[in-house]
Formats: C-alpha cells, structure tokens, sequence
C-alpha cells in the first residue's frame, strides 16, 4: 500500500513528505527529533520538525488515528483549547515491506508543557492550585460542548501561560465522544476519571520525591472536582434577568470572581421576558488585570481596581451593538475599549468636582464610583444608574472621605 497522508492544509503533505516514514517512530534519527518533555502514553510518541512548524507524531492503529483526527477538529470548530489536528499517515512499510502503524500529526502548542512535568518541579502550592483551576476550566468547557474525555490526566493536558492567563489544553482526543449534550451520569463519570487519573500520577510523582511535600495527591484529586462543581454550577445555572438590570450581572461576575475565576468573555441575549446571559471563564496570574486594563485603555491602576474597571467595561461592551466576539466584521475590543473610556469613563470622572476628588486618581474615583453603584443598586434591588450614584457618591461618601472618616456601604 502506497504512503497517505490526509492533512488539513494543502501545504503539510509536502513538508511532511521529508520525514522518515519507513523507519518507526522509536528508531527515528535525532536529527529529525526536537527535545520537548512528554507526558506519559500508552503509544509512541515523538516530537519533529517539519519545516518551520513543530510537530507531535504518534503511532497508533489507523481507525483511532482517524477517529482523533475528527475529533480535534470538531474541537477547533467549537473553539475548545485543544492541539491542531495536521494529518494523518497510513501505508507507511520499513525496508523489508513491512507494515507500520499509523500516525497522528498535531502541532505542537508553542510555549506548553504536559502538566505532569510542571507537577515534576519544585512548585508552590498556590500555583499548584491555580493549575487546576485552569484543568478545571477546560473540563467544564469541554463537558459544555458535550465532549466527554475519558481520560484527563496531567499527561494528557498541556499547559501553557498566554499574557498572564493560565491555560489548559487537551492534547489526547483518543478516548473522547462528541456528544450533542452530555447527561450528568457522564460528567460524573468523566470528572471521576480525571480524579483518579490525576491523583494516581501524584502519587506517582510522590514515590519518585517529585512532588511538593504540602502536596495530598489524594486530596488535590478531589479538590478539582469541587472546583469544577462550583464552576459548573454558576455558569450554568439558568438566570434571566430584567432589561436594565446589570446589576444583578455583576453580581454573578463578582461570585465567579469569589470562586477564583475571572470572565474572559460574557455574552447578553435580548429576549421579550428578560436578558440572558452567558459566560467564559478564565484562570489569571497576578498583574493580569492592571496589563490587560493599560493595554485596552491606556489607564493605569492598582490591580483590584483594574479588575473593577474590566468588569464593567466588559458588561458595557456585551450590550453594544457591534460587540461580536470572535466575529471579524465585529468592532475590536480595542475598539470598543476607547469608545467607554471616551463615553463613560471620562464622564463619569467628571462628574465628580476636582475640589473634592482629593489625592484620588481617575481610576480611583471610578473603582469608588462602582462600587457605590452595587451597593446602592443591591440595596434597592434595582439598578440605580451612574447618574444617581454619582450624585449620592458627592453628597454622602465624599464628605465623609474629606472629614477624614471612614465610609460605609450603608
């Protein structure tokens, strides 16, 4: 049987072609080979170098290696964090004429790593705990899409940090089953899987002295499957909220945010009997916050005020009429960034007369601003508006702040 290779790109069959597909994957030469750590698998794996792309090339037989194929690339249609599906290659023979298995070619995540070698390093516990909230993210995206896993482990997942935001991607599709909505049995039996798999490699890691000594592998197997219940529930549970009311939204955002997560994306739909609203969930590093509001807004802020001051920028934006995320003909983030600063932030600033304001900055004054608007809309249970909690902030918060007082949310 001649050599094949399906591939997604017209190009990669030609750079492909330059890579020794008589031999097996065990016995390539080093010059073909780039030194990457890999995680643990039942099947060979190699990183190569097919021109300017890095690749990951496994062996396996050809029925799973087209099934994987399909399945990556039904992930990267649903937008799933997960390695790129390139090609398969089947009628591969050595020398003799013998038959060799199959591959699967995906490219390599730049600037990732298995989890299981990060685990493998001396880390501290907090960004331990921040790496599973990151696989934590990814189960409850995949389990959203109605992908069931059937084998997260930290060999399968790789984990890469992208701007400050941690990440985690799937990069072992073999045993997945795309579903159009899994049952709750199936995510039950999924997220016990990845507790027993992950709490084994601990205890692997453990018995080698790899593992921090605060580490409970036990523990830390169960403590992603509470992380994930709670992220489940608050992103899922069914809440439609009345036009206007966006209170109510930051209220959600603040209890993502109180669970450890932030929102990477929020989306409002209209509807006749109130606004629905979904999330994506996201896991940050320290500083995230202050880049990410300075990079859009060119404002600068201490780090939980740019939280702040990014929350509500992101609910201004998701009821914008050009807010498409992830379409082209969409405005740009950066975009609609300028137009709040330019339309409600320097405003809002404004409204506060100089005299009073103090030593506050402009981002100081609108963290303070927002937070009188929660307070005051939470306390009649309905969404005050930045007018009025202006007008309150100047005659009942200010004040006090200036008679050298401390004031209260009441």
């Amino acid at each position: 049987m001649a050599l094949q290779i399906s591939a997604t790109n017209p190009e990669h069959p030609a750079l492909l072609l330059e890579l020794p597909w008589q031999l097996p994957l065990e016995q390539w030469p080093e010059e073909y080979l780039v030194p990457l750590p890999r995680g643990i698998s039942r099947h060979v794996v190699r990183y190569a170098r097919a021109g300017d792309e890095v690749i990951a090339v496994k062996e396996l037989a050809e029925r799973p290696a087209l099934r994987e194929y399909q399945l990556l690339r039904d992930l990267d249609r649903l937008a799933i964090p997960a390695v790129d599906a390139l090609a398969v290659v089947t009628g591969r023979s050595d020398a003799a004429g013998e038959a060799l298995e199959p591959v699967l070619v995906t490219r390599h995540l730049g600037g990732s790593q298995p989890y299981r070698s990060m685990f493998e390093t001396t880390l501290r516990p907090a960004t331990m705990h921040r790496l599973m909230d990151a696989l934590a993210v990814l189960l409850v995206r995949l389990h959203l899409a109605g992908f069931a896993w059937g084998d997260c482990s930290l060999s399968n997942t790789l984990f890469r940090r992208d701007a400050g935001a941690y990440a985690a991607y799937l990069v072992d599709a073999e045993t997945g089953e795309l579903h159009p909505r899994l049952s709750e049995g199936q995510r039950d039996y999924d997220l016990d899987l990845a507790r027993v798999n992950i709490s084994g490699e601990l205890l692997d890691l453990e018995a080698s002295g790899a593992l921090h000594p605060s580490v409970d592998p036990v523990e830390f197997g169960t403590e992603i499957c509470a992380r994930y219940r709670s992220l489940w529930q608050e992103l899922t549970r069914t809440s439609v909220y009345p036009a206007g009311k966006y209170h109510y939204i930051e209220r959600r955002i603040r209890r993502l945010n109180d669970l450890g997560f932030d929102v990477a994306e929020m989306q409002i739909e209209h509807a006749s009997n109130g606004d629905t609203v979904t999330f994506v969930p996201k896991v940050v590093d320290a500083g995230h916050h202050q880049r990410q509001l300075l990079r859009l807004t060119g404002l600068d802020a201490e780090e939980n005020q740019a939280r702040r001051l990014l929350n509500d920028l992101e609910s201004w934006m998701a009821t914008q009429d050009d807010y498409a995320p992830g379409d082209p003909l969409g405005a740009r983030p950066e975009v609609l960034a300028h137009r709040w600063v330019r339309e409600v932030f320097r405003p809002t600033v404004r409204a506060v007369p100089v005299e009073l304001r103090g030593a506050m900055d402009p981002a100081e004054i609108y963290h303070e601003l927002l937070e009188h608007r929660w307070y005051l809309s939470e306390r009649a249970q309905h969404d005050i508006g930045l007018d009025t909690a202006v007008e309150d902030y100047i005659a009942n918060i200010l004040p006090k702040v200036r008679a050298g007082l401390q004031p209260t949310a009441d």
